[in-house]
């Protein structure tokens, strides 16, 4: 099952089991994979609607960030609980031991030698990583090791 397919059994089943919550975040993910298909005029693939996903969990990661700047402590635990869901049809995520030796891994194929050069590991580093780490991490990782 594609990752398109679980989506709608999972809205499925939030309608059967009147789930306000995780129907409202799937439809809206729902939503956004739409109006790109009709952009495109094909059927997106699971990369593609990962990277919606992901997407969708950076925009709740920065609106966390204003909303716990402001005080506004219902809507940080609402966020949350949105990242926590979406972040369930992502695939296992890396740990930063794991993203380490893939950062040099990359360095090392690059032969990239100074924060100069981070644009090119980080080319080369994300379609690695892609949907199992976030990019933050991935890019302060990457400063630690040139």
């Amino acid at each position: 099952m594609n990752l398109s397919e679980r989506l709608n059994e999972d809205m499925k089943q939030a309608m059967k089991s009147k789930d306000k919550f995780k129907l409202s975040n799937i439809r809206m993910v729902r939503s956004t994979i739409k109006n790109l298909e009709i952009d495109l005029k094909r059927s997106l693939d699971d990369n593609e609607v990962l990277d919606i996903i992901s997407r969708e969990i950076k925009q709740r990661k920065d609106a966390l960030q204003d909303f716990e700047k402001a005080g506004r402590d219902d809507l940080v635990a609402n966020a949350k609980a949105e990242i926590d869901f979406l972040s369930a049809y992502l695939p296992e995520q890396l740990s930063e031991e794991e993203i380490k030796v893939i950062v040099q891994q990359t360095i090392q194929e690059t032969g990239a030698s100074s924060k100069a050069e981070m644009g090119k590991v980080m080319s080369a580093l994300m379609p690695k990583v892609k949907g199992r780490a976030d990019g933050k991490l991935v890019n302060q990782v990457v400063q630690q090791f040139l």
